[in-house]
């Protein structure tokens, strides 16, 4: 008999009971199946993941806001539980455009967009296609434009995004087993933890998704650039909650934020490493949740 104690994500991907203890929920849209989170109740919150996370990269932050917000957190076409539609490029702008549908399937209104990594500008790209439905951003170290030309990005997404790291990615989920740990600053990823980011990559097959995108980092400049024209008119409510040791994303990024959001609130986490929910899960949940007390009377804006 089936064990009805275990999640979905847990008998799916062989997880450590315990490991996701949140119930899910699929959308089928344009010929993927999306997984998400969707958890507590109260203003909507849109947690969207990067690479090579899924959304139990929220985890923590879900667990300290759904007394009083709703949290919703799906995973990218590829990642996670969702599945992608046959012949799917895992592109960012693809993504976008599932994500907006599920943000018009789940019919969400005057939502606040919570997003790291490549869920920032994917995010942003949903909101340019669903109108008024994204009030508020609230976002941690992630970035909106092109960089090509800058070459701390350039070397990373031409080798990564390369041959070699298409061979890393495949043989070795090298984003998995050796990003993500590699990039904690605060403390060390357990086990059982490494082992929820490397379920979904367990067959080789499945890794093509970590590959791509490295590789959009300079490939999509057409794409980066309409989501930064698209912030030049938003007056809402942002907020940043920015890790001061990112391997990724540093000052100069936050510069750029600040020049092109002025409006935008910031809060710094010192010694902090690039998956700030995972390296300040307590300060990282703290900060978001006094920027959505301090804007909720906004949020009509």
């Amino acid at each position: 008999m089936a064990d009805l104690t275990l999640s979905d994500a847990e008998k799916r991907l062989a997880l450590k009971p315990g490991s996701f203890p949140f119930r899910s929920h699929y959308l089928e849209l344009a010929g993927a199946r999306l997984h998400y989170v969707d958890e507590g109740s109260g203003p909507t919150l849109l947690l969207l993941h990067g690479n090579p996370t899924w959304s139990i990269l929220y985890r923590g932050l879900i667990e300290h806001l759904r007394d009083a917000y709703r949290c919703i957190a799906p995973d990218l076409a590829g990642f996670g539980l969702s599945q992608a539609p046959p012949g799917f490029s895992y592109l960012p702008q693809d993504h976008a455009a599932l994500i907006a549908a599920l943000i018009e399937g789940l019919r969400l209104r005057d939502a606040t967009l919570i997003g790291h990594d490549w869920g920032g500008p994917i995010g942003l790209a949903a909101r340019m296609r669903t109108g008024e439905r994204i009030k508020r951003l609230c976002l941690g170290n992630t970035w909106a434009w092109p960089v090509n030309g800058d070459l701390h990005f350039e070397w990373f997404s031409k080798f990564l995004g390369g041959p070699i790291g298409r061979m890393l990615a495949r043989r070795y989920a090298v984003f998995v087993n050796i990003v993500m740990p590699s990039s904690m600053r605060r403390r060390k990823l357990g086990e059982d933890e490494m082992a929820t980011y490397r379920a979904p990559f367990r067959d080789p097959g499945t890794r093509r998704p970590m590959h791509i995108f490295p590789a959009a980092i300079t490939a999509s400049t057409d794409f980066l650039r309409d989501v930064e024209s698209s912030l030049h008119n938003f007056h809402g409510p942002v907020g940043f909650i920015w890790p001061e040791n990112d391997i990724a994303f540093r000052d100069k990024e936050l510069a750029h934020w600040r020049a092109l959001l002025p409006q935008a609130q910031v809060v710094r986490i010192a010694r902090c490493g690039h998956f700030l929910w995972l390296d300040a899960p307590e300060e990282s949940a703290t900060a978001v949740r006094s920027f959505l007390q301090r804007t909720d009377s906004r949020i009509s804006l």
